[in-house]
């Protein structure tokens, strides 16, 4: 049986019922019991996901009960090739088998310098000729504290530009560039306050009520004012910092002629672009980076999650010009992470191998027609929107009062009840946006048209189901 075979097969039956054909009813296990009385209350997911696993295989989960669930969520967009793929089994049990040293520091290897190859063999070559790269603690939110280091340390500017519904981690310097007001409302300040947030090109929701070219020449108007005004009370930014999709936002998609304006207003402006691609990066979006669709190329680039094969792991890559903090600047204990680096590379070669880019596109494509079909006869699905397998769903009420630009107003609660519907029929969708309205499809990049149809079979059942309890 091949790879792709044996990946694109749930796991082997267990006692449980078929997902799908039973509806699985949810109580506390001794498992779940343990974990709300022992961890922390900062806790999310097993609020709203209440399942303790113990199995995975390619696009599918097991929990302790034997009950099977098509995992849509794939670690945040972490899992581009699903659960235990081979070659990410097969390069980290080299690791072990080759008794390469576990923790390194930033100390080199010849599984770090292959790494280092293999993601700039990756990267648009324009961009990677010039490159130098930073690793940082293994979270996100590390490279982004990094990235903020980096461009204040090199235009001797301390404030950046962020944007309304970003998101970039949750330590208190990237927590400042975060659009959602919620995880700051308990904080008395954040340790930077020299952000200033810009409307983002959310074209269903425009800011300045517009949408479609004309939201886009505004915003874009706005930005190129807002740098160039002498009374603008704004001071010359070190940095523009912007995701090309947002993901925790809505899953809401820039337009590409914004994109390519907001790289020519920063250039000629002596502003670096920081470009986020945590979640976007690495064929997720139809192209191996989401910035490559607008023909750009930004000064840096922030990746983590896919890049380290399931494993703990991020870097900032950017322009030697920008290379002029001093050493030890940036440093973290866990930034030499070998069974991440094996785990990595193994990944980065079998999405250019297999062309996983171009298919993520292609399933991309086929789950966005599908829910197209579908809101015709459910207009509470308002907005559907992302790129690739990067896809979001905006539930609206179409009883409520409509905006400047025509549309219902956001869902939440209608979501929250799909999502719960969805984990009764065995499928694993997260929420985000404005009010949790969004319902966001991240599956593994390896997901098949067959799995597709059966994520829609399921998800169009449960929002027959959650219409019926509201």
């Amino acid at each position: 049986m091949s790879v792709a075979t044996r990946l694109a097969e749930p796991l082997p039956a267990s006692s449980a019922a078929e997902p799908g054909e039973t509806l699985y009813q949810f109580e506390e296990s001794p498992l779940l019991a343990r974990q709300k009385q022992q961890e922390s209350n900062a806790r999310s997911y097993p609020r709203r996901i209440p399942l303790a696993l113990k199995r995975a295989r390619g696009l599918y989960v097991e929990d302790v009960e034997g009950r099977q669930f098509i995992d849509c969520l794939a670690g945040a967009g972490t899992l581009a090739l699903g659960h235990n793929h081979p070659v990410v089994i097969e390069a980290i049990q080299q690791v072990l088998a080759d008794e390469l040293p576990l923790h390194t520091l930033d100390l080199t290897t010849p599984v770090k310098d292959q790494f280092v190859q293999d993601l700039f063999g990756l990267l648009p070559a324009e961009f990677s000729a010039q490159a130098k790269i930073q690793f940082c603690g293994p979270t996100g939110t590390d490279a982004v504290e990094a990235a903020l280091k980096l461009v204040r340390t090199a235009s001797g500017r301390s404030t950046v530009l962020s944007f309304q519904g970003g998101y970039h981690g949750m330590s208190q310097g990237a927590l400042s560039l975060m659009g959602s007001l919620g995880p700051k409302k308990a904080l008395a300040g954040l340790l930077s306050n020299g952000v200033q947030f810009m409307p983002y090109p959310y074209d269903y929701r425009c800011p300045f009520g517009l949408g479609g070219e004309q939201g886009v020449r505004a915003n874009l108007h706005y930005l190129e004012n807002l740098l160039n005004d002498p009374e603008a009370g704004v001071q010359l930014p070190a940095a523009v910092i912007v995701e090309v999709v947002q993901g925790e936002g809505g899953v809401i998609p820039a337009d590409l002629d914004w994109l390519r304006g907001l790289r020519r207003i920063t250039e000629q402006a002596g502003v670096s672009l920081i470009v986020d691609e945590i979640q976007s990066g690495f064929g997720r979006t139809g192209k191996m980076f989401a910035f490559e669709h607008a023909g750009i190329v930004p000064d840096v680039v922030v990746l983590s999650k896919a890049i380290g094969g399931s494993l703990p792991l991020a870097v900032v890559v950017y322009r030697e010009a920008l290379d002029t903090w001093q050493p030890g600047a940036h440093a973290g204990t866990f930034r030499g992470n070998q069974m991440a680096m094996a785990a990595g590379s193994a990944v980065m070669r079998y999405l250019k191998e297999h062309d996983l880019a171009g298919h993520a596109e292609a399933m991309g494509e086929r789950l966005r027609e599908h829910l197209t079909v579908l809101q015709r006869d459910f207009p509470q699905l308002g907005d559907i929107r992302g790129r690739g397998l990067m896809l979001g769903v905006e539930l609206v009420d179409p009883q409520g009062q409509l905006d400047v630009q025509g549309h219902p107003p956001t869902f939440g609660k209608l979501a929250s009840l799909l999502q719960n519907e969805c984990l009764k029929r065995g499928l694993i969708l997260e929420l985000g946006g404005r009010n949790g309205s969004v319902v966001r499809f991240l599956p593994p990049l390896i997901i098949t048209a067959e799995q597709i149809d059966e994520v829609m079979r399921r998800f169009s059942r449960a929002l027959a189901a959650a219409l019926l309890r509201l």
